[in-house]
This record gives C-alpha cells, sequence and structure tokens, in this order.
C-alpha cells in the first residue's frame, strides 16, 4: 500500500503513540504525585514564591497563616501518635518537630491514597497527560527555590559579612552553623558566585529548551546544600533534601537520554513529557515561563537588595562604628584595675549596627544591648534589652577620632571611661589580605592562625 503524507497544521494535535506503563512504575508515581503534591502545598515555603514581589508585604506570621488548615491535623497526629505537643515557632526553623510530623502525615496519605488509587485505577495504562503537568508544576516550584537562595547569595544576605563581635568571639565558641556561616560571608566574592549557580539553576528550568540543563545544574548545587545542611547542623535539612528528591524525579524520564549520552550514543529528543498539544499552548506557555522568570527574579531581587540595605553590607552603621578596648576604667573616682576575676569592669566596647552595642566583660562574656546615641548632646544610653531597663546613662567625647571618653553613670555609679579604637586592619578577616597568586613564605601555621 502506497504510503500517504499529511501535513499538520500548525494548531493541530500532536499525536503521541499509545505506551503501556510499567505496573511498577504507575504506583511510584501515584506515590510520587500524591507525596510530592502534597509536600509542596502544606510546607510553608514553596508555593508562597508564586507571590513574587508580594512578598514584600506579607505578615509576619505567613508560616502559620498557611499551615492552618493542616495545624489541627498534625497537632492531633502530634499528641495521639507521639505524644508530643507540637507548637509552630517563630524561628525561621525549617526543622521543627511539627514539620516533622507534617513530613509523617503527608507520607501516610500518600500512602494510603497510592493503594486507593492503585486499586480503584487498576486498568489504567499509564498517566503521559497527568505526569506532564505533575512535572510542570515541581519545577516551578523547584525553580522558584533555586532563584529565592539564590539571590540571597548573590547580593551577599544570607550570609552576612561578620559583625565586629563576631570578630572578638573565640573560634570553639562558635556553632557548626556559626562556622559556615562566617566562613562563607567573610568571601562576598565566593558567595556571589554560589548565588549565580543558583540563579542559572532556576532560570534555565523555566526557560524553553533548557530546563534539563536546570535540572541538573539545580541537582549539584542541592547536593552541596544538602551536605552542607546535614554535616553543619543548618535547620533547613528537609526542604533542602526534598529540594534534592525533586531534582532527581525532574531526571527521571530522561535517565534514558542521559545514559545514552555516558555510554556516548545518540541522546535523541526530549523524553520529558509536554502538557501543551498545539504549537500554540506551546508558545503562550513559553511566553509565559520567561514572564515567570521575571516575576521571580523582580521579586527576589528586590528582596534581597532591601535585606542588603536593611541588615547587610549596605546597612547603616552605628555613629561611634568601631571595636574600643579600655585603656582606663574609674568608679566612683578610683581605679579598677583590669582583673580577670571582676565581673563589672570592661574589657571592650563594640558599636556596630544602629541602637546596639556590645559589651565585653573582663571574662570575654558578650552582652547585647540597646543603645541610644545623641549626637548632637554627645549622650549614649545603654539599655537591657531583656528587662527594658536603662543601665548607663554616659557622654561622650572624641578627643581624636580613635580616642573615645565616656562620662556619667553605670549601674548606679560614677564611672569614666577611656578607650582606644581597635586598628581593624589588624584583624586577619578584615585585612585585606586579598589573592596571592605568587607566595614565597607558605608558612602554613601562621595563615592557619597558630
Amino acid at each position: 500500500m502506497q504510503s500517504i503524507d499529511i501535513a499538520v497544521a500548525p494548531d493541530d494535535r500532536h499525536t503521541e503513540p499509545a505506551r503501556s506503563w510499567n505496573p511498577i512504575g504507575r504506583v511510584l508515581f501515584r506515590f510520587g504525585f500524591l507525596y510530592f503534591g502534597l509536600f509542596c502545598l502544606t510546607y510553608p515555603q514553596l508555593l508562597i514564591d508564586l507571590v513574587g514581589p508580594l512578598q514584600h508585604w506579607l505578615p509576619r506570621d505567613w508560616p502559620r497563616l498557611w499551615m492552618s488548615p493542616s495545624l489541627p491535623v498534625v497537632k492531633w497526629v502530634g499528641h495521639t501518635v507521639f505524644g508530643a505537643d507540637v507548637v509552630l515557632h517563630d524561628t525561621g526553623s525549617g526543622d521543627q518537630e511539627v514539620f516533622w510530623i507534617l513530613l509523617f502525615c503527608v507520607l501516610v496519605i500518600a500512602a494510603a491514597g497510592t493503594v486507593l488509587w492503585s486499586v480503584l485505577d487498576r486498568g489504567r495504562a499509564g498517566y503521559p497527560r497527568l505526569s506532564a503537568w505533575f512535572l510542570l508544576f515541581i519545577r516551578v516550584c523547584l525553580a522558584g527555590q533555586m532563584l529565592g537562595y539564590g539571590f540571597a547569595k548573590a547580593i551577599p544576605t544570607q550570609m552576612p559579612e561578620p559583625g565586629l563581635a563576631t570578630l572578638l568571639t573565640p573560634y570553639g565558641d562558635f556553632a557548626p552553623m556559626s562556622v559556615l556561616w562566617t566562613q562563607v560571608g567573610v568571601s562576598p566574592v565566593y558567595e556571589t558566585l554560589l548565588g549565580t549557580a543558583e540563579i542559572l539553576g532556576g532560570v534555565l528550568l523555566l526557560l524553553p529548551r533548557t530546563h534539563l540543563a536546570g535540572v541538573l545544574l539545580s541537582l549539584v548545587s542541592m547536593a552541596q546544600v544538602w551536605v552542607l545542611n546535614m554535616t553543619f547542623d543548618v535547620p533547613v535539612k528537609l526542604l533542602s533534601f526534598h529540594l534534592l528528591l525533586l531534582c532527581l524525579v525532574l531526571l527521571v524520564p530522561e535517565m534514558p537520554r542521559l545514559a545514552a549520552l555516558l555510554t556516548g550514543r545518540a541522546a535523541g529528543p526530549a523524553a520529558t513529557p509536554q502538557p501543551f498539544r498545539t504549537r500554540r499552548a506551546m508558545r503562550v506557555a513559553a511566553a509565559a515561563q520567561v514572564l515567570l522568570v521575571l516575576w521571580f527574579s523582580a521579586g527576589y531581587a528586590w528582596i534581597a537588595s532591601d535585606n542588603w540595605r536593611q541588615y547587610g553590607g549596605g546597612s547603616a552603621k552605628s555613629e561611634l562604628y568601631g571595636i574600643w578596648t579600655v585603656t582606663e576604667f574609674a568608679r566612683d573616682g578610683q581605679p579598677v584595675p583590669p582583673l580577670l576575676t571582676d565581673q563589672t569592669r570592661w574589657r571592650r566596647l563594640v558599636f556596630d549596627q544602629p541602637q546596639l552595642a556590645v559589651v565585653q566583660g573582663m571574662d570575654d562574656e558578650m552582652t547585647a544591648l540597646g543603645a541610644r546615641i545623641d549626637t548632637g548632646t554627645h549622650r549614649v544610653v545603654l539599655h537591657s534589652m531583656k528587662t527594658d531597663t536603662d543601665l548607663a546613662d554616659l557622654g561622650y567625647t572624641q578627643p581624636t577620632p580613635n580616642r573615645l571618653v565616656l562620662d556619667g553613670r553605670l549601674d548606679g555609679h560614677a564611672v569614666t571611661i577611656e578607650f582606644d579604637q581597635v586598628d581593624l586592619g589588624s584583624l586577619p578577616l578584615r585585612a585585606g589580605h586579598g589573592l596571592h597568586l605568587i607566595q614565597e613564605d607558605a608558612n602554613f601555621g601562621k595563615l592557619m592562625g597558630e
């Protein structure tokens, strides 16, 4: 029989050969659809990306509002199954007990739903259209997270430059997470490069024809993030692990192509199913994805820039910015010697952020205080942020830019305290040594601070 070629109009539907899925594949898809779908819908960080720049006006307790439909169920399961009365704390931690119990609920619902779905729909050969929409959904969720965390690093605010009080803290006093945050914050260029890679992964996930490259780049980035979270005890383990899983789910349809590529065979066309069947729908979807990139990027760039100005490298500094070392300390007209056993004498006073001060005692313990500095009357009022009571009312003078004299009352006593300002350039982390391509003296002991 003579074959007949039929021209397909641009808006005609593309035909797909009917192919029966493997039974195990059908069960895994049902479970993955339910589990990851429920996780993205209930965990209070995934879909919030869709609001883009509007995140700037979200209330502070938006995680509680997002979880309000599921929170009663989670609390009941926590109390009934685990004997734990869980509470959603406003700490920013993504590894709270309430989230683990939420994950348990999602797991149980997904498992039970998979069994029921498999029984009721056992005659179904496969789910090509549903899988196409599902993969698109989780690709958008993953891209939003990649862009969000990417901009927070590209504009260095997630790990800001170490504050002045941090420079005085002994290394052994740092928690593992603080070590990681300080290590990255010391090098804004390195942090920016990390963020740029995550942004690129998010953009490639959303742009037409580049989503596989975006998945691979996101997989590498999220694998690194998850390992760091696990080894430095960063409380984002649940989210980073699931973002890593989302990358792997998106890779499943492309595994034959990747295997062919690695073995030197022809990779063939993209295998990820597409939810759009007409050329017009594909063009509209492509435009929508580009707009989504711009929407996400605008929102996160705005948020990161605002954070940079508020508490990052672009934030305002205290009027008396610096680390001030006590040279003379007099109480009630009598000099107070610098004894390590004296818990009332100061060793240093640190002014970094506006309206904050840090006092370092003779035992090196740090105490954060509120600070009201009036440059007109040259007065400093220090108050306890725990009890909201004033501790000191002091006048200040600066005979030279590097000298500071405080005179007034502290804890009910008349005091006069003289300070010398620490040269920040003398501190190794602030010295600005930069990159040395040629180093003749490889004194690693000195370089390592020994």
